[in-house]
């Protein structure tokens, strides 16, 4: 990621292709929100089962990224055999490369409803970049981006279950009610909101993307830097679902792309980038205030004014938005393509941005499990997930996979 002004996006402000996403959203009560799991154990920084086999430098199209590839492929399988898993392979010469065309591995695993259709489902999209700097020799880039990557894998375990369960009683209602219409009957259920094709829960799915190939290889530039995105975002582009599907391609079944960035230093600020998705940030700053008063957040309560939060800009002003400023990072392909884009990177950059001091020493672990615990709340209140995630029992870190 670089600081930058954001450019050609005029594309973004076309009328009509920005999806209304926040009509269907629940908030999680306190005690479901008490008892979501502790991922402390898993993000141990030498033996946490998540978060450690990260921990290594991860150069694109190196033996080593090749294994954090696989990390995630063997936790997703093992673990969550419901989710479907995907590659989206490319190769790209770089400016050190010598014209030898690098490879380059994006991961992607996602899991929706068992009735939906391709062309009707529509997905919150969490992600990271997986891969490191090439220089410093020797850099591994703990909040760049291998904590992120963590977390969304501690989410997508913890809301897997929940999800089954959701889903299996949509689906008991959908057919009780089939029966005893004698026909369809299937968006008339009253204890489950239609909201739209944007928001149609009956239809809302997820996907964890990590992506490779971010950083640049010798200066950042259009052309050297966001290998991975840049490719998945234009094949997406061209991928056409069948006729007379709501979402005509696999880039408009993105409801919202979430993409979590140097996170896991000490008292991040991220600001709001982005008007249009200012109702997610607010929903997700709510969150991490009313985890803050419950004492669930390990960083402790913060002034009631929200001001010394990790997502400070809650009460922001649509007139306050402007593009002067904006980072770049690997939701640019996306966001000039129309996508809806909540971006949780800090301004400042941590102390430690590029340098081989970004290491899961120099990590902050109450900042890495608060932004886990966070993510992870904001997935099951996006998915109305109160009631059938596990609240029994005290909160505890599950370590084995």
């Amino acid at each position: 990621m670089q600081p930058a002004t954001l450019r050609s996006l005029v594309s973004f402000f076309i009328s009509g292709l920005l999806p209304i996403l926040s009509a269907a959203y629940s908030t999680l009560s306190d005690a479901t929100l008490k008892s979501l799991p502790d991922p402390s154990a898993d993000f141990d920084i030498h033996k946490g089962k998540l978060l450690a086999p990260i921990l290594i430098p991860r150069v694109s199209g190196t033996e080593n990224s090749l294994k954090v590839l696989q990390h995630f492929t063997d936790f997703w399988s093992n673990e969550l055999p419901d989710w479907k898993i995907e590659y989206d392979n490319s190769t790209s010469a770089t400016p050190l490369s010598n014209g030898k065309e690098i490879p380059f591995r994006n991961f992607m695993a996602s899991r929706d409803p068992p009735w939906s259709q391709p062309g009707e489902v529509g997905r919150l999209v969490l992600v990271a970049h997986y891969d490191s700097k090439i220089l410093p020799e020797g850099f591994i880039g703990a909040t760049d981006s291998a904590a992120p990557c963590a977390m969304l894998m501690h989410a997508s375990r913890t809301i897997d279950k929940a999800l089954t369960k959701k889903w299996k009683h949509m689906d008991e209602l959908r057919k009780k009610k089939q029966g005893s219409n004698n026909g369809d009957g299937f968006h008339d259920l009253e204890d489950i909101e239609e909201a739209g094709p944007a928001g149609d829960i009956w239809n809302r799915g997820i996907m964890i993307l990590l992506l490779d190939g971010e950083e640049a290889f010798d200066s950042w530039t259009e052309t050297d830097s966001l290998y991975g995105s840049r490719n998945l975002a234009n094949t997406w582009e061209q991928t056409y679902h069948a006729a007379g599907s709501r979402r005509h391609t696999a880039l408009s079944s993105i409801d919202l792309f979430v993409l979590l960035d140097l996170l896991g230093a000490k008292n991040p600020k991220v600001p709001s980038y982005f008007k249009t998705t200012h109702w997610a940030y607010k929903h997700m700053s709510d969150l991490e205030h009313r985890l803050r008063e419950l004492g669930i957040f390990r960083t402790g309560k913060r002034p009631a004014d929200r001001s010394a939060n990790f997502l400070n800009e809650y009460n922001k002003k649509g007139t306050d938005f402007h593009w002067a400023g904006g980072v770049q990072d690997d939701h640019i392909p996306f966001l000039r393509r129309g996508v809806e884009i909540l971006h949780l990177i800090p301004v400042p950059f941590p102390r430690v941005w590029h340098e081989m001091a970004d290491n899961g020493e120099n990590l902050d672990m109450d900042t890495v499990v608060d932004w886990a615990m966070l993510t992870t709340a904001f997935a099951a209140e996006w998915f109305e997930l109160e009631g059938f995630l596990d609240t029994k029992g005290a909160r505890n870190s599950k370590t084995e996979f």
